[in-house]
Order: C-alpha cells, then sequence, then structure tokens
C-alpha cells in the first residue's frame, strides 16, 4: 500500500469511527468499521489484509477523545455526516432522561457501588451502563466505590473486586477513580466522632428486640441522653474491638416520632467477629452500615447524582440527616425500579448462582446457562450490545423487563456484517434430531458457498466433498424427493444416496426445493456448541479448524458461535443467539 492510498484509507477510516462512536454513545471497534469502509471504498478490497493493521491506530486516537471533540473532528471532517447524525438526534428521544438540575453542578459525577460479594448478573450491569452513557453525555466522570463493609451477611469474594472492573471495561467504560470503602474505616471512624461530639449519634447496647418495640412506640431508649464523652469512650472501646457482635451499636439520632419508624434513630455503626477477608481490613471489628458508610462517601468523592432502586427510598431520607448535621447538600436522586430477565431459568441471584457452582449444577460463572456478564462474553456478545439494550430501559420507577432478544438484536446488528459463514450439522437425539449419511453419487468434488452472502469480494470457502456428506435428519428429504445442498447444488435422494440432477438455482427461487446446510462425511470436526439449554453435539466444516479462540462464526440456520477452544477430540464452540 502506497502513501497516497494510507492516507486516504486512515482519513476514511477516522469517518467512520468518529460516525460510529457518536451514533452509539460508544468506542468504535475494528470490526464494526471494516464492513462499511470496504463496502464504500471498493479500491480498498485488495489491501483488506492490510487495512486491520492501518486503522488500528486511527480508531484508537478516536477512542481516546471526549465526546465533543468527536463531534468537532467528525464537522470539520465530514459535515455532512455530522449533519446526518444530528438530525438523528433530533429525531429521536434518547431514552435516558436528562439529569436533573446537570446546569447547577461544575462537573456531572455519578458513582457505581457495587457490592463484591461476586461477579456481575446482567442485573448488575444497568447500573454501569447508564451511569458510564451519562458520564458520555456530559463529559463528567465517575468511580467505582466498591461497598464491602458487610465481612458477613454479604461477605467479599475477593476474585470479584478485579472482575467488576473487568465487567465495566468489556461493557466499554472506565472508571475515573476506584475506591474499597473496606479501605476507609478510619475516614468513617473521624466523621462518627465529629457526629458524637455535634450531639448526633449515642452508642446503645439495647437487645434489638427491646430497641425495636420502641421504635415502633416512637419512644427513645434510655440510652439515648447519654453523655458525649460517655459515648464518645463507648465508641472508642467499639473501634478497638473489645465488644462482641450485638452488644453495641452506634445510632444516629433523628427524630424519635418520625411518622416513618424506618427512620427513627437508625444503626450506623455494629459489631462484626466475622474477619473481613482483605488482609488490610482483617482486625477491624467495627464496621459502618451501608447508609452512614455509602453517605459519606458519596459526599467526600463529590458524587452529584446518584441513581439506586426504588426500594432505597430509605436510604437518602436516613442520610439526609447525616447531611444536615454535617451541613453538606444532598446529590440528586434518581429511583428506579428493578429489572427482571427473561429467557434464563437461574434466577438473577449472586448467592444462587454460587449455590449451583458449588454443588457442580453450573460449570463456573460463565456457565452459559448463567444469567451473568461472565457468561455473554464467552458467548461472543459485545458489552456495547448489552448497553444499548439496558438504556433502553430508561430509568423509570416501575419495575422492568429486559428480553434477551434485545441484546441479540444489538448484538446482531454489530457483528452479522463482519462474521463470517460456517456450516454445523448438529446430533440432537434428546431433542428430536440427528444425523444422516449419505452418498454423493457425482457432482464437483469442491463446495464453494460464500464466506459472507453479502460480501462477494471475501470469496468463498472451499469444502472438500468426498465420497459422502452429513445432513440433520429433520433436513433428509424423501426417497425420490430433490434438496439444494447449499454451495454444491440440487441433488435428488435416491438408493440412500444423493445424486445430483444439474438443475440451477431457479429451483430454489421458484419454492421447488428447500435449501439444506451440510459437511462432508470425511474430515469435519467433532464440535460440541454450548448454549442455554445444555450441550449440542454435531460436526462442523473442516476450515472452522483455522479460526482462532475468540472469533465469531455463524453457523447457517442456527447462530452465532464464538470459538472458545481447539482441544484434541473436539472442537468447543459458545452458542451466541439465533
Amino acid at each position: 500500500m502506497d502513501d497516497e492510498l494510507r492516507a486516504r484509507v486512515e482519513e476514511a477510516a477516522e469517518v467512520s469511527a468518529l460516525y460510529n462512536a457518536l451514533k452509539h454513545d460508544s468506542e468504535a471497534q475494528v470490526g464494526a468499521i471494516m464492513g462499511p469502509l470496504m463496502g464504500e471504498h471498493p479500491a480498498f478490497r485488495e489491501h483488506g489484509d492490510e487495512i486491520p493493521e492501518v486503522i488500528g491506530p486511527v480508531i484508537a486516537r478516536v477512542n481516546d477523545m471526549p465526546p465533543a471533540e468527536r463531534r468537532d473532528r467528525l464537522g470539520e471532517l465530514a459535515p455532512d455526516r455530522l449533519a446526518e447524525l444530528e438530525a438523528e438526534d433530533e429525531g429521536e428521544e434518547h431514552p435516558l432522561p436528562d439529569l436533573p438540575n446537570a446546569d447547577a453542578y461544575d462537573e456531572i459525577r455519578m458513582r457505581v457501588a457495587p457490592n463484591p460479594n461476586g461477579p456481575w448478573h446482567v442485573g448488575h450491569a444497568r447500573m454501569a451502563a447508564v451511569v458510564g452513557t451519562y458520564k458520555d453525555r456530559y463529559d463528567g466522570s465517575f468511580v467505582c466505590r466498591f461497598d464491602d463493609t458487610d465481612p458477613e451477611t454479604k461477605r467479599p469474594d475477593l476474585e470479584a473486586y478485579d472482575a467488576i472492573l473487568d465487567a465495566i471495561a468489556y461493557l466499554g467504560f472506565e472508571p475515573d477513580e476506584v475506591i474499597r470503602a473496606s479501605d476507609r474505616l478510619e475516614t468513617y471512624y473521624e466523621h462518627a466522632r465529629e457526629l458524637i461530639d455535634d450531639g448526633g449519634a449515642y452508642t446503645c447496647s439495647c437487645a434489638a428486640e427491646t430497641f425495636s418495640e420502641l421504635k415502633n412506640a416512637a419512644e427513645p431508649c434510655s440510652h439515648r441522653d447519654k453523655d458525649r464523652e460517655t459515648v464518645r469512650e463507648e465508641f472508642e472501646t467499639m473501634v478497638e474491638g473489645e465488644y462482641g457482635a450485638g452488644e453495641m451499636v452506634l445510632r444516629v439520632k433523628t427524630d424519635i416520632e418520625h411518622k416513618n419508624p424506618a427512620l427513627r434513630d437508625w444503626v450506623a455503626f455494629r459489631m462484626v467477629d466475622t474477619p473481613h477477608p482483605r488482609a488490610a481490613a482483617a482486625d477491624y471489628r467495627c464496621w459502618p452500615m451501608l447508609d452512614f458508610q455509602s453517605g459519606i462517601d458519596d459526599h467526600l468523592t463529590d458524587v452529584s447524582h446518584i441513581i439506586r432502586g426504588i426500594d432505597l427510598q430509605d436510604s437518602a431520607k436516613r442520610q439526609a440527616f447525616v447531611y444536615e448535621y454535617f451541613g453538606w447538600d444532598y446529590p440528586e436522586v434518581i429511583h428506579w425500579g428493578h429489572v427482571e430477565v427473561d429467557a434464563y431459568d437461574v434466577p438473577m441471584s449472586t448467592s444462587t448462582i454460587r449455590e449451583l457452582i458449588e454443588a457442580g449444577d453450573l460449570d463456573g460463572w460463565d456457565d452459559p446457562r448463567a444469567p451473568t456478564i461472565a457468561s455473554l462474553r464467552r458467548r461472543g456478545i459485545r458489552g456495547e450490545a448489552i448497553v444499548e439494550a439496558l438504556i433502553e430501559l430508561g430509568t423509570s420507577t416501575s419495575n422492568v423487563d429486559l428480553a434477551m432478544s434485545s441484546i441479540y438484536a444489538a448484538n446482531r446488528e454489530l457483528v452479522d456484517d463482519e462474521t463470517d459463514r460456517a456450516f454445523l450439522v448438529r446430533d440432537d437425539p434428546e431433542r428430536g434430531g440427528g444425523v444422516v449419511e449419505r452418498q454423493v453419487l457425482g457432482g464437483p468434488a469442491v463446495a464453494e458457498p460464500p464466506v459472507h452472502p453479502d460480501h462477494e469480494e471475501r470469496g468463498t470457502r472451499e469444502i472438500p466433498v468426498g465420497d459422502a456428506v452429513l445432513v440433520e435428519s429433520d433436513d433428509l428429504p424423501g426417497h425420490g424427493d430433490r434438496v439444494w445442498l447449499k454451495g454444491f447444488g440440487c441433488v435428488r435422494h435416491t438408493r440412500d444416496a444423493f445424486e445430483p440432477t444439474g438443475e440451477s438455482i431457479e429451483v430454489v427461487r421458484d419454492g421447488e426445493v428447500d435449501v439444506i446446510h451440510w459437511v462432508p462425511a470425511a474430515g469435519s470436526l467433532p464440535t460440541r456448541l454450548r448454549t442455554m439449554e445444555g450441550d449440542v453435539t454435531g460436526w462442523a466444516e473442516p476450515g472452522v479448524a483455522d479460526y482462532e479462540p475468540d472469533a465469531l462464526v455463524q453457523f447457517e440456520r442456527i447462530g452465532f458461535a464464538r470459538i472458545d477452544r481447539h482441544e484434541d477430540d473436539e472442537l468447543v464452540t459458545y452458542f451466541a443467539h439465533p
């Protein structure tokens, strides 16, 4: 490729990458750019092997730009494409509403606050998808804060910290700051001491049942009017770990007659006997409750807007008492309903998924039957598709249903144009289908179906026919009937063999003959297709052996699948979607 052509390729790739990134509110991908680039510029096609290496750095530069700079650059290079994009923006209302009072803040700063008690399921990804999208829209920032101050009930999983950060990156976002609440105990203690000195908290040794009865009756307990020195001394004893679980708590002094009993003198700190799994936090026994810890951190990390579940409305009201004591302004709050996901038999519950893994009912967090981010990723579904489907749910306070078909549709749009086709014949007697072998009496020695039906320039794949082929039993025509072996031609089923008829493709176009896929009986690859319903075995055409792990192929008439690994006795693939 000469310098002039290289420059043309780079400029065309930059325009495509800018348009793609702005249109989808995400990073551009080499694969998504290649198809349109080659389609719009036929002169580039003969250099197809060199194109990815040339455009890779260009796309990386585009992905490093903030959204505003991308828009300015697209207007400079291709004002017509920018106008097209703006026309689309004006014609479509974004599923995510504008953030409330956004103009009142110098910077929009949000947070994703996972409990690292396990890798993420699909529902967890909604927060990162929406917060990341808002960050891009407002050119803001977000912090990933691990709320890991419960060493017992929701015990942190040490591997989950990195797994969650990896999931956020897979979705296409990067936190501007990452903090772990379990590293910040001294910060929470200092604020508790200040609250005590302001008369806003007291230590309480009431049994939980006793205090609950008093609280529900809107009556104070005997500890509420302790002098501040005693409260401070007892809190320091808590910090030193001298009390056991249940012996002492620190309560925020609110309104004991508040109309909502849940807001009356709530617990800010309690004692936990179980050591934290992180070595840096293992010696602590006095732990903050989530409402105290989260409220302090939201202020100290300059969070402007909080998104939380509708069931956590009381959290903001509890934290408002602490903010009032300290003279802080509370962030803007958006409450939304829960998301439910169809198509899975396994519940979206971290603890349930863990139990199934430990019992051997699931192979791991990335088992295709598990409703997890790791599973979708291993199946070859792009994070961008998940984000697109999740932001379409908006931020309604009502519970919403996420149809997996919406993720599949978004992913199909991303991958269809670049994904090569291949044949897979399934041997699945449990679901009513098996494999049938038939001799082929004549015809071409090599079949040549297209690599991609919409891209002739990508050529054909050569499949040696041999003496016999395998087809799925459901596709086998009756004796004397015809069928079209894709890439080979029309055959008649006669004498338990396939005999070419020599007829043209018109018999298919006229609706006289069905088209089926097939593989040669000799040389095809034993293949395991892992699906949400269980594993399916079969045979893939020989050329699939050339694909590296992580490549995506479309098994014709079946669906997209990710190449997982080549084993000695079989090829293992993961089914993505139809």
